[in-house]
């Protein structure tokens, strides 16, 4: 592909950058929209996957058919069957009419399944089906019928993880996976931070009718180096910021510094929002600590699998046990006594983590003034999920 060729691509499609990786995902997209290929698109969060199926589809001899997208993740597990295929009327109580599904109206186009790993098991194996047949039913019905639909899905989730932990099924990942395209981090974008920031920032100036915004040097590197956990969509949320409140439109490294606090986890730099009272909002810090919740929720129900399965007893010390038994070891003084760890003390705790769960999803509600969607972002995690823990909690 030569340079010219990639630059129309890039404005075609309002991508920016150089860098080596973005241009080699941008020819496989094109070189693989010839053939009816599966491709699924990794990477994290706000890194630009939905750029990617539409360059797909625009190459691929479908380009005069339908093009739909549909954000997996954002439907709620009762209905997604009857989004994705359809139903007949009265397949459910509130089933009023018959319904067509993605697969049905976007036949001989191609479907783009966006947050594909937030599926549910049982309509995983009716994807499958799909993509190895053609063939799917409605709900409700018994007939069979046929489509012709390319289907190109997107992930943030490490899936390996996912197949691992029961969440999503092998053999309809490597159907999927026939070819992948991995869209990579901003931070392995570093050329192409000080391009991206400038495009917002000049758009939000223009749109604000603000004066426009300049980087010296020093703001430049302190932007590349940046770690930027939230990718292109926490770049341009700070442009945002920037053009709409620094009078001063000469920014330097002091001013970014105001929006940009270093984690102490030392990984890099993510996003401070100044309040009007002069204040910081922790906001984004609700996701890390949500994710530290689950991580411990999960700890515990591990140690609770050990504690009852198998009649195995752990203790904080070894007690008539083979030397391959497994043990925990408590850290206490000498003087201490040594109390082992019964399965009351574990149900205490998990107790203790899922309260801790839903005041997190109850303060990052309150946050968003109980828009569901962007209290999902701040959490990291799926519409879906939300709705289903929000149902949970009953909050």
């Amino acid at each position: 592909m030569t340079a010219q060729e990639l630059l129309g691509i890039k404005q075609r499609f309002s991508i920016i950058g150089q860098s080596p990786l973005l241009n080699r995902d941008i020819e496989i997209a094109v070189q693989v929209a010839r053939t009816d290929l599966s491709v699924l698109v990794t990477g994290e969060s706000g890194v630009g996957k939905e750029h990617f199926p539409k360059i797909i589809h625009a190459y691929s001899s479908r380009k005069h058919g339908p093009y739909f997208a549909v954000n997996c993740g954002a439907i709620p597990e009762g209905t997604i069957d009857s989004e994705l295929f359809g139903h007949e009327k009265g397949a459910f109580t509130d089933a009023k009419s018959e319904h067509k599904g993605y697969f049905e109206i976007a036949d001989k186009g191609t479907l783009f399944l966006d947050e594909v790993g937030e599926l549910p098991l049982q309509t995983q194996v009716r994807l499958l089906r799909v993509l190895e047949t053609g063939e799917f039913m409605r709900m409700g019905s018994s007939k069979v019928q046929k489509t012709n639909v390319r289907v190109v899905a997107a992930t943030n989730l490490n899936m390996r993880q996912a197949i691992d932990d029961g969440r999503f099924r092998e053999d309809l990942y490597y159907r999927l996976n026939t070819v992948e395209i991995r869209v990579p981090a901003l931070r392995e974008r570093k050329e192409d931070i000080p391009l991206l920031f400038r495009k917002f920032a000049n758009d939000f100036c223009t749109r604000y009718q603000m004066p426009p915004l300049s980087l010296n040097e020093e703001a430049t590197r302190l932007l590349q180096n940046s770690y930027w956990r939230g990718n292109i969509r926490q770049l341009k949320n700070l442009a945002e910021q920037i053009a709409v409140i620094e009078m001063d439109h000469q920014i330097n490294a002091e001013t970014l510094l105001r929006y940009l606090p270093r984690e102490e986890n030392q990984q890099g730099i993510v996003l401070r929002t100044p309040t009007q009272e002069g204040g910081k909002d922790y906001s984004h810090e609700i996701g890390i600590l949500y994710n530290l919740v689950m991580q411990n929720k999960k700890d515990l129900e591990e140690l609770k699998e050990l504690l009852t399965g198998d009649g195995l007893r752990v203790t904080g010390y070894r007690e008539n046990q083979q030397e391959a038994a497994p043990t925990i070891t408590l850290s206490q003084p000498e003087s201490a006594s040594r109390k082992p760890i019964e399965a009351e003390d574990i149900e205490g705790a998990s107790l203790r983590v899922e309260d801790s769960e839903k005041e997190l999803i109850r303060r990052a509600l309150e946050l968003t003034k109980g828009n569901r969607k962007e209290a999902a972002v701040r959490l990291g995690v799926s519409e879906r999920t939300l709705y289903r823990k929000i149902k949970e909690y009953g909050l």
